[in-house]
């Protein structure tokens, strides 16, 4: 047989052409029959939505969160205001829209997390990270039931003994992998501990922080044969977050009138998040042709949060002319308080067959049972008074009547839920290569249902996939993606703005069309390639939420539809010879129409942002590199005060400017043939780093805070500054 391979693309799947001579027992004539194989370039998956990312890449961005998610956010179709974060937004989604995958098994993030402060590492751990596959959308029915992104990370198995580690100003974490003489026995081993206190000091308040954040994972393999193999995945993180705030002054309004707050605080907040997940898999590939998995998981997480923070402040204005102070409009404060408790369980088993029956086709289903557990026990509440007056009581000091009106909160959360639901899916999907004329192309069919028994909801959706290469001189390949995608509710989606579990609420739905190009070809003698996607999203039965700082709080009620549309562009190739960096430019619009009173921005709506991953190396000295990302975003509109009517309130946070920097010198690269003496000789790498962080010291608003002047009744939105400058020291090492 002989192979000619064809490369489509660098991150696209590759299109590989082969002749088989068959000779005809009866006849002396010799028949050709063709083949077109579908051949992934270094994942596994034949996604045609799917980005691949390098996971070195992902290693050497400069990221605070310092996950995979922070070369993610440099990708034309992902948004996020918060560099604390490893949370992001697609396309007009929120942060709970993404599905996220490690080796196929559904993981799921904390729940409680209110600002970006208390949120700590990803689970995902980019030491133990061999393939990245992202999908913004249109992605294939094997993939769960969220409206936005699919992303899918497969760990990888040492090939020998290894250590390897990181020492920072705000961490560190050590790895170890183990192969047996046979290859049959893998293991990866990975510890991560990280503390942002320095970090947050950069923010310009007086506050006392103390956040602590570490975990522990493993990835162990068996392979009892070349048919039959074994795996465990184990992960345990805890997170503690402790704050004492004492004061804070914040300057905001216009260079006409300046307004600053002085705020003086009392209280202190001590949160816990506890997380927990085991996974067990049986593979069983009996022949080229089938492939059988069976997985058990089981994913548990504690969450509490507590806090009593009563803050004072001070409202300042000053002369235009003279900048000096003159009397202050207001003065006053607020009580913040929350008792919340959070125990999430889920276990279950899901199967999944595959087979081949040649080398063009392939045919998938598989099926899935979870078991959840949820108890949530909230008491959360916010006194707002301003100059003697509780708000939002009515007041009028004219008025000689008693005031009879209620003494009201701000607002009152309380809750007492404890369900046992159970979740019930299954897929089936069907792709199929094959020649159109000269031109090559690549269909993928299929369907998913899903049943959840707490709100007795069945879901169907269907989706698609087809690309096609035609054969001309220029390399492009054209996709059309699309189908119903749903967003199965959960915790979030079924807790009202009371506290209360609504068992009516119903999945909110999206159907997209996605329309993308991908043209490779050469510049400076180095391969480039141009990805541009349009997209269209309408989506019915939402459930409209506010924006509280990076937590969702959603309404609890399917009554809202909506659309979004927009174009994302990304020229990806390398700039530099032999290494790879990207430019991205996206448009997006997102709009929802609440109880139909019109359509306004969702609080997603990004508009315009532009993103950049490069990287470098000095030619005379290799050894010298530099990675550089940088970000501008237009601001989100959803500075609006929480638990207000959003029709009311359209502010628009100011944009988000970032860049991040990252510099290292190579002491030690086996690969560079050198030799090293003595003790040196041990090390297979060595690096030391340096991390600019926030490099043009640029303050960001992630949220507002809202004060209210009870003289005029305005609400005043005071912005929530995010981290200022920070050098951070690196040490890398792999013996």
């Amino acid at each position: 047989m002989k192979k000619l391979v064809l490369p489509l693309s660098l991150l696209a799947p590759l299109f590989v052409f082969s002749q088989v001579k068959k000779k005809d027992t009866t006849t002396t004539r010799v028949t050709y029959i063709e083949e077109v194989v579908f051949q992934k370039q270094t994942g596994k998956t034949t996604d045609l939505s799917a980005v691949k990312i390098s996971a070195k890449d992902a290693q050497n961005v400069a990221s605070i969160s310092g996950g995979i998610e922070g070369i993610l956010k440099t990708l034309p179709s992902v948004n996020s205001n918060t560099e604390l974060s490893s949370q992001y937004m697609v396309r007009g989604g929120n942060y709970d829209e993404n599905l996220i995958y490690i080796n196929d098994i559904e993981i799921y993030r904390p729940f409680l997390i209110r600002n970006s402060q208390q949120e700590g590492m990803s689970i995902i751990n980019p030491d133990m990270v061999s393939t990245v596959n992202f999908s913004a959308g249109g992605f294939e029915a094997r993939y769960g039931d969220k409206m936005s992104s699919a992303l899918n990370i497969y760990y990888r198995e040492p090939k020998k003994f290894e250590l390897s580690g990181e020492a920072s100003l705000i961490g560190g974490r050590l790895t170890t992998g183990l192969a047996s003489k046979n290859k049959k026995l893998t293991a990866l081993f990975s510890g991560r501990y990280r503390n942002t206190n320095l970090v947050l000091n950069t923010l310009n308040e007086d506050t006392d922080f103390n956040p602590t954040y570490w975990d522990f994972q493993s990835y162990i393999n068996y392979h009892v044969s070349d048919k039959f193999s074994l795996s465990f995945i184990g992960y345990y993180a805890k997170n503690d977050y402790e704050m004492v705030p004492k004061a804070k002054s914040v300057t905001f309004g216009s260079l006409q009138q300046p307004i600053t707050v002085n705020i003086g605080y009392a209280g202190r907040e001590e949160d816990m998040y506890k997380n927990m997940m085991g996974t067990f898999s049986m593979n069983y590939k009996p022949s080229d042709k089938w492939r059988f998995t069976l997985d058990s998981f089981s994913y548990q997480n504690r969450e509490k949060e507590y806090y009593t923070i009563h803050s004072q402040y001070e409202l300042q204005t000053f002369d235009p002319s003279t900048g000096a102070p003159v009397v202050s409009y207001d003065v006053g404060g607020q009580i913040e308080s929350a008792r919340n408790d959070l125990f999430v369980r889920t276990y279950g088993t899901q199967f999944k067959a595959r087979f081949s029956p040649n080398v063009n086709s392939d045919f998938e289903v598989g099926v899935k049972y979870e078991k959840e557990n949820l108890k949530d026990l909230t008491n959360e509440w916010k006194l707002v008074d301003s100059a003697g007056y509780s708000i939002p009581r009515p007041a009028n000091i004219l008025d000689p009547r008693l005031n009879e009106a209620d003494l009201e909160l701000f607002y009152s959360i309380s809750g007492k839920n404890h369900i046992e639901p159970t979740r019930l899916s299954a897929y089936a999907q069907y792709s199929q290569k094959f020649y159109w004329g000269s031109s090559k192309v690549f269909v993928n069919v299929g369907a998913r249902v899903a049943n959840w028994s707490f709100n007795k909801e069945t879901i169907f959706s269907p989706r698609f996939q087809f690309a096609i290469k035609p054969d001309w001189d220029s390399d492009m390949l054209f996709k059309v993606n699309g189908g119903i995608y749903y967003q199965s509710p959960f915790y979030k989606e079924i807790k009202d703005l009371e506290g209360n579990f609504n068992s009516d609420i119903k999945s909110q739905r999206s159907i997209q069309l996605i329309l993308a190009n991908d043209y490779e070809f050469e510049m400076y003698d180095r391969p480039f390639k141009l990805s541009t996607e349009l997209y269209y999203k309408k989506m019915d039965n939402l459930i409209p939420y506010y924006m509280d700082n990076v937590r969702i709080r959603y309404s609890g009620k399917n009554n809202a539809s909506g659309y979004a549309y927009g174009i994302d562009t990304r020229l990806y190739g390398e700039f530099v010879p032999g290494i790879d960096s990207w430019l991205s430019a996206s448009y997006a619009r997102a709009y929802e129409n609440i109880d139909g009173r019109g359509n306004i921005p969702r609080p997603t709506d990004q508009r315009l942002r532009f993103a950049m991953f490069y990287q470098d190396y000095m030619p005379r000295f290799p050894s010298m590199r530099v990675n550089l990302t940088l970000v501008y975003a237009m601001g989100l509109p959803n500075g609006a005060p929480v638990f207000t009517d959003p029709y009311q309130y359209q502010n628009t946070l100011p944009a988000y400017k970032r860049v991040d920097l990252g510099l290292s010198k190579v002491f030690i690269d086996r690969k560079d043939n050198k030799k090293t003496y003595g003790f040196w000789s041990n090390f297979e790498e060595l690096t030391l780093g340096v991390q600019v962080f926030n490099a043009f010291n640029i303050n960001n608003t992630v949220a507002n805070q809202w004060i209210t002047d009870y003289n005029s009744n305005l609400m005043y939105p005071v912005p929530v500054r995010l981290t200022g400058r920070f050098f951070n020291l690196k040490l890398e090492f792999k013996l």
